[in-house]
C-alpha cells in the first residue's frame, strides 16, 4: 500500500502543545505516556526481539480547539491516557466529523459500517496514512486514490458508490468504500485462521497488517509477521485514533484535505 505521509510539527500551538507518538517495533511492546517539560506528552511504544528503540513514526495532535475532546479542561495525564486507550482500542468509536473533509464524512461512516469488525476510525487512520487525504495520489505500483489500494484489489471491491456511471480509485466515495470492502473482507479472513488456530493475535492488527503485506504473509507468520513492515504500519495506523476519535482533534483549519478560508477572521 501506500508509503505513507510524514508530519511536521507546527510552532506556536497552544499551552498543552504536542502529543507525540513514537512507534517502535517488534513483540511484547510497551506503552508507556510520559509527561515531559513543557507539557508535551511522549507516548512510546517500546517493543523487543533485539531493537532498542526504532522510530517509525511521530505524529503530532494539537490539544484544544476546532472539535477535540482533548481541550475541556483535562489535564496532560487524563489526556495521555485517553490517547492511550484510543491507541490501544478498536477503532468502533464515533468519528469526530470535524477531523476529515466534509465531503468524507458520510464516506467515512459509510465504510465503518459494512461490517463489525471495522469502524470508522480506523478508515479515517488509514486514509490519513495511506495518502494523507490526496485523492489524486498515484502510487508507485499503480495503486491510485484516498486508499491506495493495489489495481487488482480495487478491480475486485470497487463500486460506483457515487452514482456517477463510473468506477475509479480517483473517485473519493468508490476508494473509500473499496477500502471497507476489502478490510472486512480481510477480517473474515483473520477472524477464521484465528478459530481454526492458524494465527494469534488481535483481528484488527492482523486484518491491517493483511492490507499491507498481504493476507498470505500474516498467515504464513501465523500472526502479525515480525518485521518492521508490517508492525510499523500497524502501529502507525493506530497511532491516528486518538484524533479522529476526536480526544487530541487539530485545531480548526488544521483539517488534513482542507485549505482554511484566508478571508475567515479568527474567533
Amino acid at each position: 500500500m501506500g508509503a505513507g505521509s510524514d508530519r511536521g510539527t507546527e510552532d506556536g500551538v497552544s499551552a498543552a502543545t504536542r502529543n507525540t507518538v513514537l512507534a517502535g517495533t517488534g513483540c511484547g511492546c510497551l506503552l508507556s505516556p510520559v509527561v515531559v517539560a513543557g507539557g508535551a506528552i511522549v507516548v512510546i511504544i517500546i517493543c523487543g526481539f533485539g531493537v532498542l528503540l526504532a522510530p517509525l513514526i511521530a505524529l503530532i495532535l494539537l490539544f484544544g480547539g476546532g472539535g477535540g475532546g482533548g481541550g475541556d479542561g483535562a489535564s496532560n495525564e487524563e489526556i495521555a491516557e485517553q490517547v492511550m486507550d484510543a491507541f490501544e482500542g478498536d477503532g468502533k468509536g464515533e468519528l469526530e466529523e470535524s477531523t476529515v473533509p466534509e465531503d468524507l464524512v458520510e464516506p467515512i461512516k459509510d465504510a465503518g459500517a459494512v461490517c463489525e469488525a471495522i469502524g470508522p476510525i480506523v478508515i479515517a487512520a488509514q486514509i490519513e496514512y495511506e495518502s494523507g487525504f490526496d485523492a489524486s495520489l498515484v502510487g508507485s505500483g499503480g495503486e491510485r486514490g484516498l486508499s491506495q489500494l493495489p489495481p487488482e484489489v480495487f478491480e475486485e471491491y470497487g463500486e460506483d458508490d457515487d452514482d456517477n456511471d463510473e468506477v475509479s480509485a480517483l473517485d473519493a466515495e468508490d476508494s473509500v468504500m473499496a477500502q471497507g470492502r476489502y478490510l472486512c473482507a480481510l477480517a473474515g479472513q483473520v477472524q477464521q485462521a484465528v478459530d481454526d488456530g492458524r494465527a494469534e493475535g488481535g483481528v484488527l492488527d492482523l486484518t491491517l497488517a493483511a492490507y499491507h503485506v498481504g493476507i498470505d504473509t500474516v498467515l504464513a507468520a501465523g500472526g502479525l509477521p515480525r518485521t518492521n513492515e508490517a508492525q510499523g504500519y500497524v502501529a502507525a495506523v493506530r497511532a491516528q485514533f486518538a484524533k479522529y476519535a476526536g480526544v487530541a482533534a487539530p485545531p480548526a483549519g488544521a483539517t488534513p484535505g482542507v485549505t482554511p478560508d484566508p478571508a475567515a477572521s479568527p474567533a
